[in-house]
């Protein structure tokens, strides 16, 4: 079983980072193979949007892309983890999220059999990021994900380390990592 964590933060030591690392620490415990993409730290390129990708046999950006996406097309559960900016999805989130253009045109899907959202905010627009990262689950690039394999961390965490603190928040993502393995078996 493994499971694959994309998180759109660029604080390695922030509040999204440390959950999904509990909830990917829990999973690990319970025997899931377990790997994170912190996609700030690799080349990702925004989609050019030429629309011509089902006649390509790859896509024309020339970085680290393809290969994430063929680990995300793998998994058999992913986390998807972003903190809130501007009210939403963080730009490496959405860089991630418009990249599965290519997959969806090649009929490409993640075969991933469920699903964790995390999603930290300093304040408001945690439903409007949720939102977008069910969206997302619901697009061309899954297969259908019933709602009972779809688990949802939110918190407000606005300065590093204030997740750390708050142990309810933690627990709800360890607890997410145990129920990703759950249902996968």
């Amino acid at each position: 079983m493994y499971i694959l964590a994309v998180v759109g933060s660029p604080r390695l030591d922030g509040n999204t980072n440390y959950l999904v690392d509990e909830a990917l620490h829990e999973a690990n415990q319970l025997g899931a193979r377990t790997e994170k993409i912190v996609i700030s730290q690799y080349r990702l390129s925004p989609c050019l949007a030429h629309i011509n990708c089902r006649e390509l046999d790859s896509c024309v950006q020339k970085d680290d892309g393809a290969w994430i996406l063929d680990k995300f097309c793998e998994a058999d559960g992913v986390i998807l983890a972003t903190p809130v900016y501007y009210y939403d999805l963080s730009a490496w989130m959405k860089i991630f999220i418009d990249r599965n253009y290519f997959l969806g045109r090649h009929r490409k899907k993640c075969r991933a059999k469920a699903v964790g959202i995390i999603v930290v905010a300093g304040g408001i627009g945690i439903e409007d990021t949720v939102n977008s990262m069910i969206r997302f689950v619901e697009s061309s690039s899954f297969n259908y994900i019933p709602q009972d394999k779809r688990f949802i961390v939110t918190g407000c965490a606005l300065d590093p380390g204030d997740a750390r603190s708050n142990q309810q928040l933690s627990k709800e993502a360890r607890e997410m990592g145990r129920q990703l393995v759950a249902s996968l078996k």
